[in-house]
Order: C-alpha cells, then structure tokens, then sequence
C-alpha cells in the first residue's frame, strides 16, 4: 500500500503519539486532566514546556536528561515510552501498511497502533502505581468495536465470531477468562485473585484481538507473568533491588478479601460497560461500583508493596504486544495445533 521506506514515518508518528502517553501515564493517576492544562509541563518546577523542549526523542537527549528551566534530571520513562511507541507504530505499520507481505488493511493497522498505545500507557502506569485507570481500558474496548463495526459496513472475512460481532465476543471472552479466574481463585483460596483493572484490560484485549487471538495473549501473559514475577521476586529475595514488604505495625488493617457478591456484581457490571458509560455519566458509576470514577488516592512516587506482589497488567499487556507482532505466525500455530488434534479450526 506504501513504500517499504514508510515505517520511518510510522516511527516518528509513534514517537509523538509517545510524547502524549507520557502525559497520559502522568495525569490520569493523579486525577488530573489530560486536556487542561493544554501545555506540557516540568514534572519537577512546573515550568511550562515550549517547543525545542517537547521534541520526541531528541530533546531529552540533547537537553542533557535534564530539565532547562529547574536543572533537574528528567526521567528515562519520557525517552523509553517514545522509543518503545515509535518502535511498535512502526512494526505495525511495516506489517499492515507497507511490508512486502502486506494486505494493506488501513483501519486495522490503525486499530492496532491506538491498542499499541494504549497498552504502552497501562504498562507504565500500573508499573509506577499499581492501577490501570478506566479512560486507557475504555479506550481499547472503543477502538476494538470501532474497528470492527467498519469491517461489517465492509464486509470484511472475519468481522463476526458466530451471531456476535467478533469485538463483542472478544469482549466477552476477556471479561469471562480473567473474571473466572477471579472468581475461581477468590473460592479456593480465598483471596482476591485477580485485580479489576486486568478484567477491564482483558476486555479491551479481546475487542481488539478477537477471541482466538485474545485466548492466546493470555496464555502468552500468563508465560511472560511467570517469568518476570519469578525473576523480580528473587531480585527483590536477594536483596539485588530495594526490599518493598510492607512493614507489619498496629496500625495495619486486616486483609479482607473482595465479597462473592461484589466479585458477582462487578462481573455484571464489566459485561454490560457500566465502568465505561459511567466515565461519561459518574452517577451511574457511583451507583453501580459504589465510587466515583474519577476520585483518585494520594499517589506514592515509590510505592511499598509486599514481596511476592507483582502487576499482571504489564504481562497481560505484553502479551497483547505480542499477539499484534506475530499474529501470523501464532494464528497459524493454533490452527494447525486444531486442526491435528480435533480435526477443524
């Protein structure tokens, strides 16, 4: 459809869009608007940024990593959300746009450049503070039934999953697979199991995936998960990175795990989108979940949290990551894996 050249362009189109998730991973956890103010500003002084300073890529690199106006180091995030956004805008880009093997699909490969985004922006986030705010996870469920509502205006092999549309049965896939897993671990073992926000990105997951492909983004999170939990863990073990177990006082209240009912209610609750309608009408999520979408906790810079505590958004999102990368490749594995051993697809 393009030149092979090109994905030098979906490269620096990435970065830019990088420069936004960074005000995105900055803002939203901390209640802040991301359109008010309009200007980027210093983390640090609060100095309002203006163009040699908001360059991707080079600006951070030829300031000195530091800020012009306070003096004080920047942090490596802003650099690496550009480069790891540029990169993946330009993988998609290489693969549904301009590489020799293309089909030249415009709306998916812009469907899975947002979702790339997207998922670079809950990676962060739930990184640095233990959350994954409801805007990021809304915003994959939107652009997955977006894009596939233009693939059934046109007709599109793929575009329904039986009587569903194939989006909203990804959806349904994602919420039913981690919410089971939420609810299996919450009666067996009796703790929460599962945090709501890696229900809410398995939904976003599976809108965007469809339900083949989001089957195997968890299966690859679950891989990925085991690795890095195990490797962090023995770090944290060791002593090799700071111990973050939170000390044991009187003051600590005793853990309760999240009711059936709640885990029940909620469930509904993510079927049906009330988190997402509620982000537009707040009284209806006040109703529904009992809080206010947009009420935010103090936010902790360096968080303390137990030994064995490790996100899984970052593993459910990486292996999103890598089912948009290699989907050829894992649709074929799976297919032929089905095809041999129940005789169809």
């Amino acid at each position: 459809m393009f030149p092979e050249w090109t994905w030098i362009i979906g490269f620096w189109i990435g970065a830019a869009v990088g420069s936004f998730l960074n005000v995105v991973i900055y803002r939203l956890p901390r209640g802040l608007s991301i359109a008010k103010p309009v200007h980027s500003f210093c983390p640090n002084c609060k100095a309002r940024l203006t163009g040699p300073e908001l360059v991707p890529l080079l600006s951070w690199l030829f300031l000195g990593r530091k800020c012009r106006h306070c003096g004080k180091p920047v942090s490596s995030r802003y650099f690496i959300v550009e480069l790891v956004n540029g990169c993946l805008w330009a993988c998609v880009w290489w693969l549904h746009l301009s590489g020799p093997d293309t089909m030249g699909d415009p709306v998916r490969a812009v469907a899975l450049m947002l979702f790339c985004s997207a998922l670079v922006a809950a990676i962060f986030t739930d990184i640095a503070h233990y959350i994954i705010p409801d805007q990021i996870n809304a915003f994959m469920l939107v652009v997955g039934l977006a894009a596939n509502g233009i693939q059934i205006a046109q007709g599109a092999p793929g575009a329904w999953t039986g009587p569903l549309p194939s989006s909203v049965a990804g959806a349904l896939t994602g919420v039913g697979a981690l919410w089971g897993i939420a609810l299996f671990g919450r009666l067996l073992f009796k703790k929460d199991a599962m945090g709501h926000g890696d229900i809410k990105m398995a939904r976003g997951i599976g809108a965007v995936l469809f339900p083949m492909m989001a089957l195997v983004s968890f299966g690859l999170a679950v891989m990925i998960g085991a690795l890095v939990g195990g490797w962090v863990v023995y770090l944290r073990w060791t002593g090799k990175i700071k111990d973050p177990e939170v000390s044991e006082g009187e003051d600590d209240e005793p853990y309760e795990p999240e009711s059936i009912g709640s885990l029940l209610w909620c469930g509904l609750g993510y079927v049906l989108c009330i988190d997402c309608l509620g982000l537009l009408w707040p009284k209806l999520y006040e109703w529904w979940f009992g809080e206010n979408p947009y009420s935010t906790e103090e936010i902790e810079e360096d968080p303390q949290v137990e030994l064995t505590m490790i996100p899984f958004g970052p593993s459910l999102a990486a292996g999103a990551l890598a089912a948009v990368l290699f989907d050829g490749p894992l649709r074929q594995a799976v297919e032929g894996y089905l095809q041999t051993n129940f005789g169809g697809s």
